[in-house]
């Protein structure tokens, strides 16, 4: 706990000791050692399904904490392999990006189908593998800003992976689309027992007004994760709150004074519990990605994520590019340094 403490610096009281007051945690439904049982269960999950979801449980350091840390390294389709693996070229070999999953005591390792294909056999049955499904690839020019499947259900299935994953941009003209197609897709996942993880992203230039980022407001993401549990995403991935008003701001849709004057403050404690609340007061769970790799301030902002998201009521966290562009060492101690917060117990929820 010291050293958490001393890693949020100047914050470290305002965002380990803040209680919320517009959503109180008693309406949540809490991560912990039995969440399948108490919450999953309820639901028309197969028992195959539920026993895979129990395996990404009972995996890495945080193990039957109900808490997940994965590593996402997707990021040569999405920004390039160059963009993404020049500051360490060892993880251009797929072996090194599930060897760093391993060490780091992560819940499992999360790739596309080549990279987690390439090296299933060595390892698909000592880590849970994820299958991103879908891309946005950057060769294209100009680029256009889309998610293409790459693969199949079927062939993560194959493969020996668990769970499968894909990314939806909310608010694009490509959206209906990607819904049908991932709607589609994790039904078939389901049929099969994989667990599903949604990337409910946002994407529209429009969500840029007047020199703040809306595609990190609580009530546009919040509505993003509320669409991704409609198609029965069993783990929402979504970009932590940063501010909030991004319906009003930019005056579209639908939204209510209370948000706003009741159930949300700006503090960031309160703006990612509403993206929770919107989890279905957290049955689909959610986990906050880790961003971009900053250089000397990652491990700061790394754990600085990860009790805002464990004092709202998420579920853990998917931190890749701050843990694979760097030494082995330095992003296995990053990865353990965010496992370290799930597994405190004087972290609380707010």
């Amino acid at each position: 706990m010291t050293d958490i403490q001393a890693l949020l610096g100047s914050e470290a009281r305002e965002l380990l000791d803040y209680e919320c007051v517009g959503i109180p945690h008693s309406l949540l439904h809490l991560p912990g050692p039995d969440f399948i049982d108490r919450v999953v269960a309820q639901s028309d999950r197969t028992p195959a399904l539920l026993r895979n979801l129990q395996t990404l449980y009972n995996h890495g350091r945080t193990a039957g904490s109900g808490y997940l840390s994965l590593l996402p390294v997707d990021q040569g389709v999405e920004h390039s392999g160059g963009a993404s693996f020049a500051p360490n070229p060892i993880y251009f070999d797929p072996e090194n990006i599930v060897r760093l999953a391993m060490e780091g005591g992560c819940n499992a390792v999360v790739s596309t189908l080549g990279v987690l294909g390439s090296v299933s056999r060595a390892y698909a049955h000592r880590i849970p593998f994820l299958v991103k499904l879908n891309h946005n690839e950057l060769l294209t020019y100009p680029n256009s800003f889309d998610q293409t499947l790459f693969a199949s259900v079927d062939q993560a299935f194959d493969l020996g992976a668990i769970a499968v994953g894909a990314t939806i941009f909310y608010g694009s003209n490509e959206s209906r689309r990607q819904i049908m197609e991932v709607s589609e897709a994790f039904a078939h996942a389901h049929e099969l027992g994989m667990v599903t993880v949604l990337w409910a992203y946002l994407r529209n230039s429009a969500f840029k007004h007047e020199g703040t980022d809306y595609h990190a407001s609580a009530d546009l993401t919040g509505q993003a994760n509320h669409l991704a549990a409609t198609i029965e995403a069993d783990i929402v991935k979504q970009k932590q709150a940063e501010n909030n008003g991004g319906y009003s701001a930019i005056g579209f849709g639908k939204t209510h004074p209370l948000v706003y004057d009741k159930l949300c403050s700006d503090h960031p404690i309160d703006l990612v519990r509403y993206q929770v609340a919107n989890c279905y007061m957290g049955r689909a769970g959610l986990i906050n990605s880790g961003g971009a790799s900053g250089g000397k301030d990652d491990l700061h902002q790394a754990v600085r994520t990860a009790v805002i998201n464990k004092r709202a009521g998420g579920m853990g966290m998917i931190s890749g590019r701050k843990a694979f562009q760097k030494p082995m060492s330095e992003g296995i101690r990053l990865l353990h340094a965010i496992q370290d917060v799930y597994l405190s117990p004087e972290v609380t929820i707010a």
